[in-house]
């Protein structure tokens, strides 16, 4: 396709396409069958059931950070081993990225959240590529891996059909500009949510969840096992998370944050999610807008401090947003070229030849990556010691 202002725009959404219109409207338990352990409502003060990282796989945008099955297992290793995470929440699109992670993570003896997230497509593609994805999530299972099932990401953003548009993009305007109907548009959202359960139970037989938005969806729990927020708050206090969490604990059902983060620089916890939006996309390259201030140390201590407090209120997991964002490298030597600062990843991208869009690249881990892994390490101790106590 003719690459046009509006599709360079589309590249470099990622995290708008979950948040921005939110903005703009303002655990152990009994085991089930192949040993799949069944979520329950953990007790207060106990800490985390599940530790996590959001890992996205996709096809990538330039030829140098194309989705690789080597990188992916480098990366599978480094959530393991040097984050200490015990669960990862692979998400995205792309049958077969979906299922080689979700094995890679099983055969490392991860826990997996597997949320399949193709937007953009007819409704009947989106259900279909959530069965193909849940029956490998069934196999996974019965083999003995740990697995919990997500059906999606905030359907009323990333599935056509449910607020007017036929783009992400089309749908922010539209959110944007006020021109929603929404009562129609809650109950499409209902609608769709039922039929994504019900294809998720036609195919998955452990714990099944979805990725609710704070502002917009608020789903029949009843559909699911497990209560799933993407949580992008802030607040001066922590009992203020405390009070606006509990409310997520009202169905009496285990919750999973299944997105939080912020971006790496002065002020972006205070922006509610809206972090990201520090990039002009109309210039070539794109280019950071005004002068924000680099600091790895506020994304790190927002990070760290939700950490602790989803440990204080016994959650059932967190899912630190996000490993890796490959698409957005970090520029030391040109603060305007610098992506990273839009990013929520908790590792930067450092390429070999900045401006060659083919050029090969690492990762480096940036500060809030240390502090989610020492909270990690510290609570797989406890947990080893508890284990051989």
């Amino acid at each position: 396709m003719e690459e046009t202002k509006g599709s360079k725009q589309a590249q470099g959404i990622n995290r708008a396409q979950f948040l921005t219109g939110a903005a703009a409207v303002g655990v152990a338990g009994a085991v089930g069958p192949a040993g799949q352990t069944r979520a329950t409502a953990a007790p207060h003060g106990r800490g985390l059931r599940r530790h996590g990282v959001v890992y996205t796989v996709g096809a990538g945008e330039t030829p140098g950070t194309a989705w690789s099955a080597r990188r992916m297992r480098a990366d599978v290793r480094a959530i393991r081993d040097d984050l200490h995470a015990d669960t990862i929440d692979v998400t995205g699109d792309g049958v077969e990225r979906l299922t080689a992670t979700a094995a890679e993570a099983a055969e490392r003896g991860l826990h997996i959240w597997l949320q399949p997230t193709l937007g953009d497509a007819p409704q009947r593609d989106i259900l279909e590529h959530l069965a193909e994805t849940g029956r490998f999530a069934e196999r996974l299972r019965r083999q003995g891996a740990s697995v919990d099932l997500s059906v999606g990401c905030e359907f009323w953003l990333f599935v056509p059909g449910i607020l007017p548009g036929e783009t992400v993009l089309d749908r922010i305007r539209n959110l944007q500009n006020g021109t929603v109907d929404w009562p129609q548009a809650l109950r499409r959202l209902a609608d769709f949510t039922a039929k994504a359960a019900k294809v998720g139970r036609s195919v998955f037989r452990g714990n099944l969840s979805y990725a609710a938005a704070q502002s917009i969806d608020d789903p029949d729990w009843n559909l699911f096992d497990i209560v799933g927020i993407d949580y992008y708050s802030h607040f001066p206090k922590r009992s203020e998370y405390v009070r606006e969490l509990k409310r997520y604990l009202r169905w009496g059902k285990p919750l999973a944050i299944t997105e939080f983060g912020t971006c790496a620089y002065v002020g972006a916890p205070g922006t509610a999610g809206m972090g990201w939006d520090i990039v002009d996309y109309d210039k070539e390259p794109p280019e950071i807008k005004g002068n924000p201030v680099r600091s790895e140390r506020v994304q790190a201590d927002y990070v760290g401090e939700l950490l602790d407090v989803f440990a204080s209120m016994g959650l059932y997991a967190a899912m630190t947003f996000e490993f890796i964002s490959a698409d957005a490298a970090h520029r030391p030597d040109a603060p305007r070229l610098d992506l990273d600062l839009a990013t929520y990843a908790i590792t930067k991208v450092i390429k070999d030849r900045p401006d060659d869009p083919a050029s090969d690249w690492h990762w480096e881990p940036k500060e809030a990556f240390h502090a989610v892994a020492r909270r990690y390490a510290r609570r797989a101790r406890s947990v080893s010691r508890r284990d051989h106590g």
